[in-house]
């Protein structure tokens, strides 16, 4: 897949962090914090893109991916507040608390960025990801926390290309769908790998859904 982009290079004090946001707004996709369980919900090209960039999340260790989701058109169904999004590495050593000085200074600037997925080599590293949790390997999660309305997950490279698959599947098959061309969502898969808190109770899940967005005339299932 091929993703438009805005990098931009932000310094706090010494450090230049990379920053990418998708070029144009993902107006029919959005995301509710799970509190603990939330919904990202989109259409088929809002969900093909957040898949393309889970998928340069996965394969980019130095770069922190914004995605403004609260731009976009509030969705008519759900519950609980709407939140932007932020993919990076862990290994990257992004806190939550940095992000609100990050996010102000990309308020100007940013210079056009293409880059290119490799849905194989995507494909292969979810494949990888899944194997080992058969095995019951929890190592590789997903690390989550919610601050200043964002949602922020720090993973690494297989986690990230298995939500990048989980997106990409709901994104193709949404639309086959019985009832999406009334309106109606669709749930179809999540965000697998999420860390859970200790202690138990109801675990933390982000369920992803499919809806069309109207006026519903205009879709057309495949």
């Amino acid at each position: 897949m091929r993703l438009r982009l805005r990098e931009f290079r932000p310094r706090t004090g010494p450090h230049e962090h990379r920053v990418v946001q998708p070029r144009q707004p993902l107006r029919h996709t959005s995301l509710r914090r799970p509190a603990p369980v939330g919904t990202l919900m989109g259409d088929h090209d809002g969900l093909s893109r957040l898949a393309g960039l889970f998928s340069f999340a996965a394969h980019s260790p130095h770069t922190i991916v914004h995605v403004p989701l609260r731009d976009g058109v509030p969705p008519d169904e759900g519950q609980g507040p709407l939140v932007d999004l932020v993919l990076a590495h862990g290994s990257l050593g992004l806190r939550a608390s940095q992000w609100p000085e990050l996010r102000r200074r990309l308020r100007q600037g940013g210079g056009p960025l293409t880059v290119r997925t490799d849905d194989a080599r995507t494909a292969r590293d979810a494949a990888a990801w899944r194997a080992r949790q058969r095995y019951h390997d929890r190592r590789d999660e997903l690390r989550h926390t919610t601050h200043a309305n964002t949602f922020f997950l720090f993973g690494s490279r297989d986690v990230f290309a298995e939500a990048a698959m989980s997106l990409a599947y709901t994104a193709g098959w949404g639309p086959r769908q019985k009832r999406v061309a009334e309106g109606h969502s669709a749930l179809l898969s999540g965000l697998w790998g999420l860390r859970q808190p200790p202690g138990g109770g109801h675990p933390v899940e982000v369920l992803v859904c499919f809806k069309a967005y109207p006026p519903y005339t205009h879709f057309r299932r495949p």
